[in-house]
């Protein structure tokens, strides 16, 4: 939330999610560029994103759990144009919801829009390559990308808030554990909902050919 992560913290975070905002501003310039009619495909991920990572459950002290959507974005546009789908979903949810905080937005565009789009287009293609199905790849790929948000954030808290006998380690075990009491049951239903609908999207040629 806003102000919770020390000023160190919230500026460092922020200057390492700038360079991907920026790489992700040229790839989703260029997708435009080529496919102009997936310009309804950027508009639905994002809607996605939004609603989804708007239902919020208190989870750790000072944070929250809910699912983030930007698995979707990540299998139909890549994640690299995901992270522009997820930073302005979080601006906006800062802006509009006090939800999450502009002094956090650093560490929360990596957790949700760069880490996690990273995590649920790898695991996507992954599973392709050892011949899992299409539906069983996209619900593993959203369901990870999802957890794997959690767990880089979990790491940020820990670096943030170590934990006086155990330091680090101590500190990402707790918050981990925390969140996963409530992240477990929403990445599964974030990973089954995103398949419906990827399968629609697909129907419509509303795809991009995905690349990094």
């Amino acid at each position: 939330m806003e102000g919770f992560l020390p000023a160190g913290h919230a500026l460092a975070w922020t200057a390492v999610s700038a360079p991907f905002v920026a790489v992700g501003a040229v790839r989703l310039k260029r997708i435009l560029v080529e496919r102009p009619e997936l310009r309804l495909t950027f508009g639905a991920a994002g809607a996605f994103a939004f609603v989804l990572s708007a239902l919020k459950l208190p989870s750790v002290t000072g944070s929250c759990s809910h699912p983030t959507g930007t698995g979707l974005g990540a299998l139909a546009v890549g994640p690299a144009a995901t992270t522009i789908i997820g930073t302005v979903v979080l601006l906006f949810q800062a802006l509009l919801l006090a939800h999450g905080g502009l002094t956090t937005l650093g560490a929360n565009v990596f957790s949700m829009a760069v880490a996690g789009p990273w995590i649920a287009w790898a695991v996507w293609k992954a599973a392709g390559k050892i011949g899992l199905g299409p539906s069983v790849a996209v619900f593993l790929a959203a369901m990870l990308g999802d957890l794997g948000t959690y767990v880089v954030t979990s790491a940020q808290l820990a670096l943030a808030f170590p934990d006086a006998a155990s330091g680090f380690a101590g500190a990402l075990a707790k918050f981990a554990g925390i969140f996963a009491v409530t992240q477990l049951p929403l990445a599964v239903a974030e990973g089954l909902l995103t398949v419906v609908v990827m399968n629609a999207l697909n129907q419509r040629a509303l795809v991009a050919e995905v690349r990094a």
